[in-house]
């Protein structure tokens, strides 16, 4: 199955999920954006778990406390990630709290994710040679597992069926390993409502950049004509054409259409543009009068008069650790220890 099977949950629930180690590797996986409130060992990453052996099983126990919006999971370490293993994680609001927004007739999931025609296998031993790091970009862009795997004119697109004059709710995930996209969708705009667990200030727009672990909730209206549309996830920092397979492409389906998408792929935002993606991530404010995981809203609160002491710099480079290459944060590099925590 891929991606992964989705994770429904609610506000408060205990999750458990049995997972069996059928690789010949070491394996653990990741739930990205849960809390783990004093529960650190079962957050799944190599600091503080013991990988589960191949031919073992080991149970995730985890409760999504207090929290509501759109994750991941995913396979934390190896480069494992880069072979699949991911999946959709929701955490709905409880009953007695409303969504600060008119319920939307459905709600699809929709992982994009950098995808290598070569192995994760292959493609790890190519970072970790220094000599041959260059080799190891990814070629496709997937989603929710479909696209043009190799390089051939057969693919199949994942499609999304809407009622004209409906309203729609996608959470969009970046499960790749390399590259942030943009995401757009033909001749709709998308209203902004909800990034990783925070329901937001409402914004509409004509696309969304999505880096690599983040995801977001986007309403999309079906109030186009009824044919199909073209849904892109482009990638940034690359000069992919509008027939290139480097873009990743699905279809917005009107359930009574009968006309294929037509026309060229829509354009986005310069690829290179860096500071379109700061201004928009700035321009992104946490909705305070709406309640989540509790009833009471946070409310608003204005800080002022206040002296700032200390300056924290933090400056990221790439160095050479044990014949390797890391990276950096003011020159020290995490190395994973032989003992957990």
């Amino acid at each position: 199955m891929f991606p992964g099977p989705l994770i429904n949950a609610t506000t408060n629930d205990v999750i458990h999920v049995n997972v069996f180690n059928n690789i010949d590797e070491p394996l653990l996986f990741t739930w990205n954006g849960i809390e783990q409130r004093l529960n650190s060992w079962q957050d799944g990453v190599s600091g503080t778990n013991c990988p589960i052996q191949p031919g073992k099983n080991w149970t995730y126990e985890f409760q999504a406390k207090d929290q509501i919006g759109t994750f991941i999971y995913f396979p934390s370490i190896n480069f494992l990630k880069a072979g699949g293993g991911f999946g959709p994680i929701r955490v709905n609001n409880r009953p007695v709290i409303k969504i600060p927004f008119p319920k939307p007739e459905a709600e699809f999931d929709l992982l994009i994710g950098d995808w290598y025609l070569k192995s994760y296998e292959e493609i790890r031993s190519l970072i970790s040679n220094n000599s041959r790091a260059n080799d190891s970009s990814p070629d496709k862009i997937l989603m929710n597992g479909k696209g043009s795997y190799f390089d051939n004119d057969s693919r199949v697109f994942e499609s999304f069926t809407v009622t004209k004059g409906k309203t729609y709710w996608f959470r969009i995930s970046n499960v790749g390993t390399a590259w942030s996209v943009n995401f757009r969708i033909q001749n709709h705009r998308m209203v902004l409502v909800e990034t990783e667990g925070s329901y937001v200030n409402q914004m509409a727009l004509d696309s969304l950049d999505v880096h690599v672990g983040q995801s977001y909730s986007v309403l999309v209206t079906a109030d186009q004509e009824e044919q199909d549309y073209y849904i892109v996830a482009a990638p940034k920092q690359i000069n992919a054409t509008g027939t290139s397979t480097l873009i990743g492409v699905a279809v917005l389906r009107y359930g009574n259409s009968v006309i294929p998408p037509r026309g060229a792929l829509p354009p986005g935002p310069d690829p290179f543009d860096i500071q379109f993606s700061v201004n928009q991530a700035k321009s992104i404010r946490w909705n305070l009068t709406a309640g989540a995981a509790r009833p009471n809203p946070q409310g608003s609160f204005n800080v002022s008069n206040v002296t700032l002491s200390q300056s924290f710099i933090l400056q990221s480079s790439v160095v050479e650790i044990n014949g390797e290459f890391r990276y950096t944060i003011n020159n020290v590099s995490y190395v994973t220890p032989e003992t957990p925590l």
